[in-house]
């Protein structure tokens, strides 16, 4: 995380991991078209874990196809095979809401690792989300240490440059009205999203796609207009 601004206002930038986790799961787990906000899918995508289909290779490969629909390790959400709770998908959905309000939360977050395994013991009380993190957790804390690295090597090398694309604009409102800005507070989580573009994900907090934050030029353009509503 990187934080600029002055003693009267502050703008932050991220790419948690825990939230990368949250997301990763709500993939697998097919909850997208029931929680808030609407993010768009991951990119890349969190894939799937594969089985072998065939006993020896094929045409000098081996042949994979995707687990059964049953096995957990698919992406199914819990609670919605045959025989269980008809009520268990919307509890995961409420749980795991709970947990990404928490994570796309910079003052919220937790300090230490929420996400211990085997056990995941943060989540005895949501049980349904629980059973989703034991099931996913390997493959999704691949992607998401993968994709925290990624943001972070980008960090380093145009540090300067995604430093100015914020200072400068908050210097130009503050030109355009002739005195300094007003406090305020800016939180940003930077996310691989599918989709180019921002979303309000809390009070002082907005997720913005990586392919919006590395162009320089649409990055201004979309902070711009902020800077004024707050400034």
């Amino acid at each position: 995380m990187f934080v600029e601004g002055t003693l009267r206002w502050q703008v932050t930038e991220d790419c948690p991991w825990d939230l990368l986790m949250a997301l990763a799961v709500r993939d697998l787990t097919g909850l997208s078209e029931r929680v808030q906000p609407t993010l768009p899918p991951l990119h890349p995508a969190v894939s799937p874990v594969l089985q072998p289909h065939h006993p020896g290779p094929v045409g000098g490969r081996m042949r994979t196809r995707p687990l059964p629909l049953g096995d957990p390790r698919r992406g199914r959400p819990p609670g919605t095979g045959e025989g269980t709770d008809p009520a268990a998908p919307d509890a995961l959905a409420q749980q795991w809401q709970a947990w990404f309000d928490l994570a796309a939360d910079r003052h919220r977050r937790a300090t230490a690792p929420l996400l211990r395994p085997p056990h995941f013991e943060a989540f005895d009380r949501a049980i349904e989300l629980q059973d989703a993190v034991i099931a996913h957790y390997e493959l999704a804390d691949r992607w998401a240490t993968a994709r925290h690295a990624e943001y972070l090597g980008a960090s380093a090398d145009y540090h300067a440059r995604r430093a100015a694309d914020i200072v400068d604009v908050v210097r130009e409102r503050e030109h355009e009205l002739r005195r300094q800005a007003g406090y305020f507070r800016l939180d940003i989580d930077v996310l691989p999203l599918a989709e180019k573009g921002a979303w309000i994900v809390g009070p002082h907090t907005v997720a913005i796609s990586s392919t919006l934050r590395d162009d320089s030029d649409a990055f201004r353009g979309w902070l711009r207009p902020l800077v004024a509503a707050l400034v």
